[in-house]
């Protein structure tokens, strides 16, 4: 791997990180008042139609094809797909009702949870930090639960639960990333168009011909989903999972930054004793990181 591409990488994985953190949270919150139902509908919907778009303008129908003809990554992409539109609702639902913070919980703590899931599941090796990062990820749930119920981040483990298990799947067959989302967003088409025909005929959609302005931000939605997307996985082709796993940390740090200091949500003294516990994880697990790279 040549310096340019590794530093190329890093540049891409860092823009893609930083789109999600900050642009995704100021865009999704900016549409919240459209109702989570109607906007996470609309993500699902223009996601698909915008890979639609990048499947022929890159002439990949060859892998589309090659994809849907195998029963197993078939059924598998399924599963991922009810994982993936699950995050998605879970994460708009913690915009538009002012958890961005508890979110930011779910992502600080996914790469690490990761960890712990391909040891689980795929027998992978676990070293003594990447140990103590998960067994503090644990603690700092377990203080949370035990102290104070009320401030346990449901939403932030929803989120990184979902997350998880989803690279968990999408581990288990390679399939070209882009592909595999579009795949993903034509099982759960069908549904959101039945839930979307519902909200049109009770008059509860803010998507309306009498305003073609607000529609284009709303179907935004698809492109705002998209481009970190391939922005971060080019960056993971270029310099690998490492490095760009160290990068991600951007996204939750803008969110948990954006939901204290510009949406002044509540943060009380337990939540900051079980952050400062997942923050001493990560660093931990990107200290490792950095050694093993």
């Amino acid at each position: 791997m040549d310096k340019k591409s590794f530093n190329q990488g890093l540049f891409l994985s860092a823009v893609g990180s930083f789109w999600w953190g900050f642009f995704g949270v100021l865009y999704f919150k900016y549409i919240s008042f459209a109702g989570h139902i109607e906007v996470v509908v609309h993500r699902s919907l223009w996601t698909a139609v915008t890979l639609l778009v990048t499947t022929i303008i890159f002439s990949k129908w060859k892998i589309f094809k090659e994809i849907i003809s195998n029963k197993k990554q078939l059924f598998i992409l399924f599963l991922s797909g009810v994982l993936i539109f699950l995050n998605w609702a879970v994460w708009i639902y913690a915009v538009s009702s002012n958890q961005v913070i508890n979110a930011s919980f779910g992502y600080f703590i996914m790469p690490i949870l990761s960890v712990f899931l391909g040891y689980f599941f795929f027998k992978e090796k676990l070293n003594k930090k990447r140990f103590v990062s998960i067994l503090l990820v644990l603690v700092s749930i377990f203080y949370i639960f035990l102290i104070d119920f009320k401030s346990i981040p449901w939403v932030g483990i929803s989120v990184a639960l979902s997350w998880g298990f989803y690279n968990l799947l999408r581990k288990k067959i390679s399939v070209s990333t882009d592909i595999g989302l579009f795949i993903e967003s034509l099982f759960i088409l069908p549904f959101i168009l039945i839930v979307f025909y519902f909200i049109t005929q009770n008059n509860f959609n803010d998507f309306s011909l009498s305003n073609p302005i607000l529609m284009l931000i709303l179907m935004m939605a698809g492109p705002m989903t998209v481009i970190p997307l391939f922005l971060y996985v080019r960056g993971v082709e270029l310099c690998g999972l490492g490095p760009t796993g160290m990068i991600f940390y951007i996204t939750p740090t803008l969110q948990f930054i954006l939901g204290y200091f510009l949406f002044n949500e509540p943060f009380n003294i337990n939540q900051l004793v079980s952050f400062i516990l997942i923050w001493i994880a990560v660093f931990i697990y990107i200290r490792d990181l950095y050694e093993n790279n």
